[in-house]
């Protein structure tokens, strides 16, 4: 498979997953169900995908502790939350609003200390990332049913994205782990911590149908398991920077998906906003130029120049 029909690939199934979600809900499912399945059938690929590997699960107990961490953030409260927040956003916008995760980022980075400073350019891509938002949401409109608690959870979880991923850089990578059992052994955690969801949001229900139930399955073994094995191997082979440019395709999936099969309106606004909220999210990702090489003063010539190579060791 060659580089880009692997972005592709991860592209299509990851955006997909919004759309799968908004399936799901009109279909029968809560959120909570929605989370927990997801998490479950995730962790199954993976398990699968680990033992077929020969890669064994961690054992010792300060790496499940933070393996918790990483799944509350990174799985069970953001799944939560863009299930909840599509039950009155349409998928195209969710997809849009997840690609705010790099902008929260540096929101976030300094106060943790992964981030020490804000350059001109992400300081620049901060604030037009954010007036990208503003234009999606149009506060200023009193008839935009953007501006709804479920449009804040979308927020919400892409915040969370951004805190899990700041944390997992910091106590979970790079510590002996294989990757692919590393992120099993995180879901696994998910699906136990999203085990009560279904309960404590069972009302509201509707008859779930077998399109419900066929859009969750799609959305566990592809748009979670397989799409979390896709990006580590991305990751290994093309490195991170290869793999973070998959994110800004994420929106373009969703918002195509959501017009095509869903029927979702798809203003000029809306498309203006997700413009702006991608070049500002580009922006933030641009690498700073190098500094100019300093040019070395020239020798002293005559006797200085042998004086000091005399004097050396």
């Amino acid at each position: 498979m060659t580089s880009a029909t692997r972005m592709g690939v991860l592209a299509l199934l990851w955006g997909s997953g919004f759309l799968w979600i908004k399936l799901a809900l009109d279909h029968g499912l809560t959120p909570g169900w929605i989370t927990f399945v997801r998490c479950l059938l995730g962790a199954g690929v993976l398990l699968a995908l680990a033992w077929a590997g020969g890669q064994k699960l961690p054992r010792d107990r300060t790496t499940w502790g933070r393996l918790a961490v990483a799944a509350f953030f990174c799985n069970a409260l953001p799944f939560l939350l863009f299930g909840i927040g599509e039950q009155s956003v349409d998928s195209g916008v969710a997809g849009v609003l997840n690609a705010t995760t790099p902008l929260w980022s540096l929101f976030i980075g300094p106060v943790i200390g992964t981030e020490r400073g804000l350059g001109a350019a992400k300081a620049g891509g901060l604030v037009l990332g954010f007036a990208g938002v503003l234009l999606i949401f149009a506060p200023w409109s009193g008839d935009s049913g953007l501006l709804s608690w479920g449009a804040l959870a979308l927020l919400g979880a892409s915040a969370s994205y951004a805190v899990a991923f700041a944390y997992m850089a910091r106590r979970l990578t790079g510590r002996g782990t294989a990757p692919v059992a590393l992120s099993a052994a995180q879901l696994v955690a998910a699906t136990v911590l999203s085990a009560p969801a279904p309960l404590a949001m069972a009302g509201g229900a509707g008859a779930v149908t077998w399109a419900g139930v066929g859009a969750v399955v799609v959305l566990g073994v592809f748009a979670t398991g397989l799409t979390f094995h896709l990006n580590y191997r991305m990751i290994a082979e093309e490195g991170p920077t290869s793999a973070a440019t998959v994110g800004y395709l994420l929106p373009v999936v969703s918002v195509a998906l959501g017009a095509l099969v869903l029927d979702e309106p798809l203003t000029v606004r809306v498309v203006v906003g997700m413009a702006v909220v991608l070049a500002g999210v580009a922006l933030t990702r641009r690498a700073p130029r190098p500094a100019p090489a300093a040019v070395p003063a020239p020798a002293p010539a005559g006797p200085a120049r042998r004086s000091s190579a005399g004097a050396a060791p």
